[in-house]
């Protein structure tokens, strides 16, 4: 396993800053996000820029396994998701331009609307996933769907039945364990079902069960990722480990992104060592 970190929680920094920053940490990959409030905005990368960004990693020695391009699948409005389909669709195309020698880096995303639509809504989330799945699968990407706490696909058995459903290769998950933390759901039954579908992963901290919890930085809550790292590895996970800064922790006055960063990484490389895993 290699340990990442995505820019999402460093909005305002530029690319090179951040690149670079983490690359001095030890870090061996970012995931960057291409959302429109990022310095790495989907809208601002022309070819010139994306060039020279895919130069900045290669001279940094940082890997990209994914690109954080979530868009709502779920939006009602017919005009809505046709422009969140496009952009979608616009991110596996930057996907196969920032390809390496193992491939493109997966496309992640989250599905939106809410738990208790699943009943009534599910037909239409998976013939929405299909139709995104069929462009990714034609360009050889993969879209790498986040569970999440609060949207349609909340639980592990969900996002199993919506891979089971859709039945795309080019469909798998961007496992992010902290939601299903926060829902009391064990480390061992989150990782026994999904790993072996998981592209790519977020890791966070968190104290606390919903409704009443928080997302934190790595360091600062309850969550053992010694135990994690360990599971992951014996459940055949291979991939990148991601940390990722929610916008919870954002909000706070004085939020440092670099700081944070830095503290991230002294916390999951310490993990590492101590799982006695050696970082690939």
């Amino acid at each position: 396993m290699q340990l990442g970190y995505s820019t999402w929680g460093m909005p305002t920094v530029p690319v090179d800053i951040a690149i670079r920053h983490l690359a001095e940490l030890g870090f061996d990959g970012v995931e960057l996000t291409v959302l429109s409030r990022y310095t790495t905005a989907l809208e601002s990368l022309t070819d010139d820029e994306r060039r020279r960004i895919l130069k900045l990693l290669q001279e940094h020695h940082l890997r990209l396994p994914a690109i954080a391009g979530h868009v709502s699948l779920m939006e009602e409005d017919s005009d809505s998701h046709a422009a969140n389909l496009d952009r979608l669709r616009r991110t596996v195309d930057l996907a196969v331009d920032w390809a390496s020698a193992d491939g493109p880096p997966v496309i992640d995303t989250t599905a939106g609307s809410r738990p208790e639509a699943w009943a009534s809504k599910l037909p239409l989330l998976v013939e929405r996933i299909q139709e995104a799945a069929d462009y990714a699968q034609s360009r050889g990407v993969t879209l790498a769907i986040e569970p999440h706490v609060g949207s349609i696909i909340d639980t592990p058995a969900r996002m199993l039945e919506v891979i089971r459903r859709v039945g795309s290769d080019a469909v798998r998950v961007n496992f992010d364990i902290s939601h299903f933390n926060v829902m009391g759901i064990d480390i061992e039954e989150s990782v026994s079902t999904l790993a072996p579908y998981a592209r790519h992963t977020h890791v966070k901290d968190e104290r606390g069960t919903v409704p009443d919890f928080e997302f934190l930085i790595p360091g600062e809550g309850e969550f053992d990722y010694v135990t994690y790292l360990k599971a992951m590895q014996s459940h055949g996970y291979a991939g990148f480990i991601t940390a990722e800064i929610s916008t919870m922790v954002q909000r706070r006055p004085g939020y440092d992104p670099l700081a944070a960063a830095t503290q991230t990484y002294r916390t999951l490389a310490q993990a590492f060592a101590d799982a006695g895993i050696e970082r690939a």
